[in-house]
């Protein structure tokens, strides 16, 4: 196995555990690891990550359904209204240079890395909630 091909099977297997783990879709991994390990532009990672999360997305809504986690009636509206959004954002990167591209996912990464860290830190401080009285 070439180092190309190894690098694609370990990001396959890391993506896959955190998408389980997480729920993250795929391109907050692997685009940033198809452009940096395989060296692939900005544009032609993030259709690779498309195209390599859909059996992700297939066995994990699958696994999370059985264990009766999935709010069908938001994952079909988000699912069916995101359908348009992703063609009009496949033009839009299709038509801004790949720099340009590349720095907006950046900023993107950026902005949900410190939105996230603060949700941590203020669920950490929040005192516990009070426990109901006990029935007598």
């Amino acid at each position: 196995m070439d180092r190309s091909h190894l690098i694609a099977v370990t990001l396959g297997l890391a993506g896959g555990v955190l998408a389980g783990l997480f729920g993250i879709g795929g391109g907050l991994l692997f685009v940033p690891a198809l452009t940096i390990g395989l060296g692939l532009g900005q544009l032609d990672a993030e259709a690779t990550s498309l195209a390599a999360m859909l059996p992700v997305v297939i066995v994990g809504a699958w696994r999370q359904s059985r264990a009766g986690l999935v709010a069908g009636r938001p994952a079909i509206a988000i699912g069916l209204s995101s359908v348009g959004g992703v063609l009009a954002g496949a033009a839009i990167a299709e038509s801004v240079p790949e720099h340009l591209l590349a720095r907006g996912f950046g900023v993107l990464l950026l902005v949900l890395a410190v939105r996230l860290l603060r949700l941590g830190l203020r669920e950490r401080r929040a005192p516990p909630a009070a426990s109901p009285p006990a029935a007598s």
